[in-house]
């Protein structure tokens, strides 16, 4: 089996888009920046996290090569406390160049998804996402693929998505008594 590139690696050669769709309402319960944020002590969104501060370098340095990088979330309201979490980090995302849309799930009612999250690169290449069922990376969790079907549904899930999402900027979580 060949080699996945890394993550890294795949938007360092992106030539114009990486387009992102998240469709689970949690992941990764085990990050500790999450875990920091439910405890009320994330301060700062990016918060020292080493990785997620690499992320953001090669969100800057993919957008200052004019690529475009567009993340979409469709999730359930009320948001899970992961969905919040994300909102709140969200805007360094943005700062780093990302552009960033949620859509609440009864609103994708009549789109097509596959059944994975997602990467496309440039409109050829998709990196498909699996996780387990808490949300934790699977293992092997990173599969390419240029399979044109795969690459049509992902890129129509997408677009679709991204029509009628709501921009970062407009977007609030639903309050939550408590």
């Amino acid at each position: 089996m060949a080699r996945v590139p890394t993550f890294e690696e795949l938007l360092a050669s992106a030539r114009h888009s990486a387009a992102h769709l998240e469709m689970r309402d949690g992941y990764m319960p085990s990050d500790p920046a999450f875990a920091a944020w439910k405890n009320g002590a994330l301060t700062d969104p990016v918060g020292g996290d080493a990785e997620f501060q690499q992320w953001l370098d090669w969100v800057s340095t993919a957008t200052s090569r004019g690529v475009s990088v567009r993340r979409a979330r469709v999730f359930s309201v009320p948001e899970s406390d992961y969905l919040r979490f994300e909102h709140y980090v969200s805007d360094a995302n943005v700062k780093a160049g990302e552009d960033i849309r949620w859509l609440p799930r009864r609103q994708a009612t009549d789109i097509a998804f596959p059944g994975n999250d997602f990467w496309v690169f440039d409109n050829e290449l998709v990196l498909v996402l699996h996780f387990a069922g808490d949300g934790e990376a699977a293992p092997d969790w990173m599969e390419l693929t240029r399979d044109e079907r795969i690459l049509a549904l992902c890129t129509g899930a997408f677009e679709a998505v991204w029509e009628r999402a709501i921009p970062h900027a407009q977007y609030r979580p639903t309050l939550v008594e408590g």
